[in-house]
């Protein structure tokens, strides 16, 4: 039988096998109200730094070993800084000159210089005498405690030896103010931790080498073979522990394994790839949402600036938004005994006199401030970003660097460059990279390591996200719709922006928006009468967000609910002022909302709080906004924060997300952090290139836009304006222009993180604006801004609600939340082929369906704004419920499709025809013609066509004629009598079919 005594015996063997001596306790003879071998600590120190006056040595052994501090985590921090940082001593030599000196109570560039043991059965005398099972001792000093439980003993538990752990602290704390971490394990399973941290902060360390998971083996085993070999522990104790002090609350932080493998990975890309030895790309960190990025930062930070060959680096770490900047800023702050002082740039100014000092420290900045300058009165604004710095000890940190980085040809991340011509780059990302991001490896060099949702969830790094769709669905109770809108935007020959925009408004309508709400309340109640918490509502607009909080807080019974949006008081309606905050209002909404005590229970936002806000509290999250790809997994990780004995964070879904959730968290499940550019960089190169070329052919040879960033804005105007007057005689010259531009903008999103292309910028820059003056020159422009606020109001008032539709409920599924990691979630997207055509089939079949109800009128073939709406909200419903409904209706609609297809394919006739052919052969008895009906429906419809001239149903000679050339073509084949029966029927099937013909 498995015991105790045989579990701490392996650990010994274990640990023993990593060169660690065992020594049993009793061979000790310091006493037993002391925890510290001074003896051994001073021969390490003597022999460490020999040559010292011999009363230094006794002195630097005590002011090791006493620490101060108002309480355990206090002194056990003092000790952590001296342990890690060192201590600085002055002394005179033998001949009086006087001397300094740093000593470290380690070697820890070294591993062999010291000495360890793992000590069994030592006792230790305090408020009561303890015998821990197993410590780690080095050079003298306890650094590691392990508490262990019989694996075979039902009785007992890894909860037992945390509980354990806690007694030691308040019966023997001299111990602990040594500690570096604690072990607790049944021999089976084991975990490290912070002595004084809860057991959900306690985890395994599931990889023995960084490049394989160990799921199957011992966890105590992987553990110590993963953790203790004797350079990689010291490496941790320097380098991966750290203090947080929250006004005055101290919070101590241990890496877990992937964070402490993927930080010392990046290290090593950084030494090969920093200039002048690389080229600048260091690589990229994949950590998926909430499993401590920038933890893995400030790490990550600390350790490039400790680093001798870096020669005290600048650490700039770059964000993209203002909210992110703080809220990474403050979290390094935090991290201070790690990363030193961090410097924040409030300004464009700020910022460039920081990096225009000397070396070292850690800046933080958004993108955006590497700006250039405006110009005055007097002067000219900048053309370019000036060098700011040419040192190559510069690094820069990208959170999220998929967002910002690729512009190189010109804007924010091409000015960043300029400035620092020779820093290198890294990106961290909670985003997987596919082959659509190509430009991240592109940009930031080869991904380093990858942590994705699936092992954070398993590892419990992070909760599991549950999925719960609960529609409000969306119907046209306008049927004229269409009609109506047409009279507001006659004047418009492309309305389908200004349909679009209004279909964001079509969510807000007040009879769905108020439904919503009680069925948010509901359910948030449910859910907090079992588990406190807090939640989020993410909403299409900051409109529909002020919508949903009027809605909310005029129910009985709501909590306290905030919306969190941006405002701008020159525009913004004065209802909206209540929800508009300052910068110190939102943090301080921010610190009350993370708080679990504060009654402050739900906010509702658009876009700010979605990415880089943690608040581990929040528990639940309703979303009644389209989303995808890694914008919707930033948001949805909102809720995974791990937080007391929360067991999951669910997601309610109320617009449809279904299937975008699922090839979202596939991705993030599926791809390993890895992707392939699709084509060829070279070639693509060359194809940009030659575009420019054509582009630049199709101009006047006087047009000359080479000092185009010199030129004031009206300089600028004007010659657009001398290109343009060239141009736009030529009706085909002006469309090859546009089209040709178009391919170069296309080709430019390939190769736009190629630094030789920088030189194309003022090419690109005019091709675009000429190209865009071109387009307004040929279209008619009106009062638009105020038509798209009279559509939106149209088609509000043209939505009406349904009741919340339970899905599962609908579906006669008894489990009510499915895992967005469950394989039966992830089906539709892990089986590409047979789902996904599925899916596709079923989109195509409701959209044949409703061309098929017109084909009888056959009404022209374009997809009308009823259309749109009712095609864009059927995909809000199928994206949830299409794994769960039947579709033999939707299938056996199809095959009617696929037959009305087969006839028209036998008969020979075009979609145009068809229509035509219906009315002939339904007459066909009337008619005096050999062979088949078929001649004489394509000489009719040819007719017509020929015939046809720009708002021809609106002349009556125009349709006279169309009538003579009817007739003509069936005259001699129809009667006198007849004709003018079968001629009614024609015209008025062209009217409805050719009525928008253009030239």
């Amino acid at each position: 039988m498995t015991t105790e005594a045989k579990i701490e015996q392996a650990t010994i063997d274990w640990l023993s096998d990593l060169g660690y001596t065992h020594k049993h306790g009793t061979t000790f003879t310091f006493p037993e109200s002391e925890v510290v071998d001074k003896a051994t600590l001073l021969a390490f120190v003597q022999k460490q730094y020999p040559n010292l006056p011999a009363d230094l040595y006794p002195l630097i052994v005590a002011e090791f070993v006493n620490n101060t501090g108002a309480d355990l985590l206090y002194r056990n921090r003092d000790f952590h800084l001296k342990l890690t940082k060192g201590m600085a001593y002055q002394y005179q030599d033998e001949n009086n000159t006087e001397k300094a000196i740093h000593i470290y109570p380690i070697d820890f560039q070294n591993p062999e210089n010291n000495t360890f043991w793992v000590v069994n059965q030592l006792s230790i005398k305090g408020k009561n005498k303890r015998r821990p099972d197993v410590i780690i001792y080095i050079n003298g000093i306890p650094l590691i405690v392990f508490e262990l439980k019989n694996w075979f003993d039902e009785n007992t538990n890894l909860a037992e030896a945390l509980n354990q752990i806690g007694h030691y602290t308040k019966d023997i704390p001299q111990l602990f103010e040594y500690n570096m971490f604690t072990i607790i394990s049944d021999g089976n399973q084991a975990q490290h931790g912070m002595f004084n941290a809860k057991s959900e902060w306690y985890a395994a360390w599931k990889s023995a080498n960084g490049n394989t998971i160990e799921d199957d083996d011992f966890q105590m085993h992987t553990l110590i073979f993963g953790m203790f070999p004797k350079e990689r522990i010291l490496n941790y104790i320097k380098n991966f522990i750290f203090f947080e002090d929250h006004n005055g609350t101290l919070i101590k932080k241990g890496a877990k394994y992937h964070q402490y493998f993927g930080v010392n990975l990046a290290v090593e890309a950084a030494k090969k790839a920093i200039k002048p030895y690389g080229d600048g790309r260091i690589g990229v960190i994949w950590h998926t949402q909430g499993s401590g990025k920038s933890i893995s930062m400030a790490i990550y930070a600390g350790i490039l600036r400790s680093l001798p060959e870096l020669k005290n680096p600048t650490i700039v770490v770059q964000v993209d938004r203002s909210d992110l900047d703080f809220q990474l800023y403050e979290n390094f702050v935090l991290a201070k005994d790690l990363v030193g002082d961090v410097q924040h740039a409030d300004s464009t100014n700020d910022l460039r006199r920081l990096l225009s000092t000397g070396s070292g420290g850690v800046i933080f900045t958004t993108i955006e401030k590497f700006r250039l300058k405006g110009g005055t009165d007097n002067e000219l604004g900048e053309i370019e970003h000036p060098i700011l710095s040419e040192r190559d000890n510069i690094i820069v940190m990208a959170d999220e660097a998929h967002r910002t980085q690729y512009g190189l040809l010109d804007g924010y991340a091409s000015n960043l460059r300029k400035a620092l011509p020779n820093a290198s780059f890294i990106g961290f990302t909670g985003t997987p990279v596919d082959s659509k991001d190509a430009d991240t490896e592109e940009v930031f060099g080869d991904t380093i390591h990858v942590y994705d949702i699936k092992q954070a969830v398993e590892d419990k790094a992070t909760v599991p996200i549950y999925y719960e769709p609960r529609l409000a669905k969306l119907h046209l109770a306008n049927e004229n719709l269409d009609s109506d809108v047409d009279l507001l935007t006659w004047e418009y020959e492309d309305s389908s922006n200004l349909k679009w925009a209004a279909l964001e408004d079509a969510a807000g309508s007040q009879d769905r928006v108020e439904k919503i709400a009680k069925d948010i309340l509901k359910h948030y109640k449910n859910r907090t009468e079992t588990l406190p918490g807090k939640a989020m509502v993410v909403c299409m607009s900051r409109r529909n967000s002020v919508k949903m909080y009027e809605a909310l807080t005029a129910l009985e019974g709501c909590p306290e609910v905030a919306v969190v949006m941006t405002g701008n008081i020159s525009k913004d309606p004065q209802e909206w002022n209540p929800h508009i905050r300052t910068q110190d209002a939102t943090e301080a909404l921010k610190k009350r909302f993370r708080n679990p005590k504060d009654a402050l229970e739900i906010v509702i936002v658009r876009d700010m709080w979605l990415t880089g806000f943690d608040a581990p509290c929040v528990h639940t999250m309703y979303i009644d906004k389209i989303m995808r790809g890694h914008n919707l997994m930033q948001a949805i990780t909102r809720t995974n924060r791990v937080f007391k004995d929360k067991p999951s964070g669910v997601i309610v879904d109320y617009i449809g997300i279904g299937d975008q959730l699922k090839k979202a968290t596939n991705k993030y499940t599926g791809s390993g952090g890895k992707g392939e550019p699709t084509i060829d960089m070279h070639q693509a190169l060359e194809l940009f290139y030659h575009q420019v070329t054509v582009c630049k052919s199709l101009l006047q040879e006087e047009i000359d836009y080479s000092n185009w960033k010199a030129l004031r804005e009206g300089d600028k105007m004007l010659l657009v304006r001398k290109a343009l007057s060239g141009i736009i005689k030529h009706e085909e010259v002006a469309n090859q222009y546009m089209l040709e531009e178009k391919k170069l903008t296309g080709l430019l999103s390939i190769v736009k993180s190629q630094t030789e292309i920088q030189e194309f910028a003022i090419d690109v820059l005019f091709a675009q604006h000429l190209s865009k003056a071109i387009r307004n020159a040929k279209s008619v422009k009106g009062g638009q801004r105020n038509t798209a606020e009279q559509v939106k109001e149209l088609i509000s008032r043209s939505i009406e609600s349904d009741d919340i539709v339970d899905v599962f409920a609908m579906a006669g599924i008894e489990r009510a939340d499915i895992s967005i990691l469950d394989e039966n979630f992830l089906l539709g997207a892990k089986k590409d082929k047979d789902s996904m055509a599925i899916k596709i089939e079923l989109l195509k079949n409701i959209l044949k369906d409703e061309i098929k109800m017109r084909l009888p009128q056959n009404i022209k073939k374009y997809t009308s704004l009823k259309e749109e709406l009712e095609k864009v909200i059927d995909r809000y419903h199928l994206n949830a419920i299409d794994s769960y409904t039947t579709i033999a209706e939707l299938v056996h609609r199809a095959q009617e499709i696929q037959n009305e297809d087969k006839r028209k394919s036998e008969l020979g006739l075009s979609d145009e025809e068809l229509a035509f052919y219906d009315i002939i052969s339904a007459k066909k008895d009337i008619i005096n013609e050999e062979g088949p009906i078929q001649n004489v429906v394509h000489e009719v419809v040819k007719a017509v066509k020929n015939n046809l001239q720009i708002d021809w149903t609106n002349k009556e000679d125009a349709k006279a004629a169309i009538r003579l050339a009817v007739k003509k073509e069936l005259r001699g084949k129809v009667s006198i009598s007849e004709l003018n029966a079968i001629l009614q029927e024609i015209m008025e099937q062209a009217e409805g079919q050719f009525k928008e013909w253009r030239a």
